[in-house]
């Protein structure tokens, strides 16, 4: 599915039609920074979904009365912060399985502690008692 969001399909007219917006403001968005299409060789541009998605959160970001060089920085921080949060994520599964090894390593014929108090003090008795 990521694959099929990230696949540049959309000319910039059609694109511009679909997000209701003019390809030149299209085009301001990409020499700001804010999207970055695809080329072909040719050098026209190619729009993708993941696109479009940039281009809603951009006008809403804009409508909320930011400014274009704020929803650049809004935008960076909203990919690290997914970013982090992927990194995140590996590193818990990471741990997870590194906890579920080790305890497959721990040796199953250890003696429970509560059951080696008990064996440590009959052991103390004896001796006192035979001495």
């Amino acid at each position: 599915m990521k694959e099929r969001h990230e696949h540049a399909v959309y000319v910039i007219s059609v694109f511009a039609e679909l997000a209701g917006v003019h390809p030149q403001t299209l085009r301001n968005y990409e020499r700001s920074g804010l999207l970055s299409p695809q080329r072909t060789r040719g050098g026209s541009r190619r729009f993708s979904e993941a696109d479009l998605a940039a281009l809603r959160r951009i006008q809403d970001l804009t409508n909320e009365g930011v400014n274009l060089e704020g929803v650049k920085r809004i935008m960076r921080l909203e990919a690290e912060v997914d970013a982090l949060k992927e990194e995140l994520t590996a590193s818990a599964s990471k741990v997870r399985s590194s906890v579920a090894e080790t305890h497959r390593q721990y040796r199953r014929d250890l003696v429970p502690v509560q059951n080696t108090i008990a064996l440590f003090m009959d052991a103390a008795r004896r001796r006192r008692e035979g001495n």
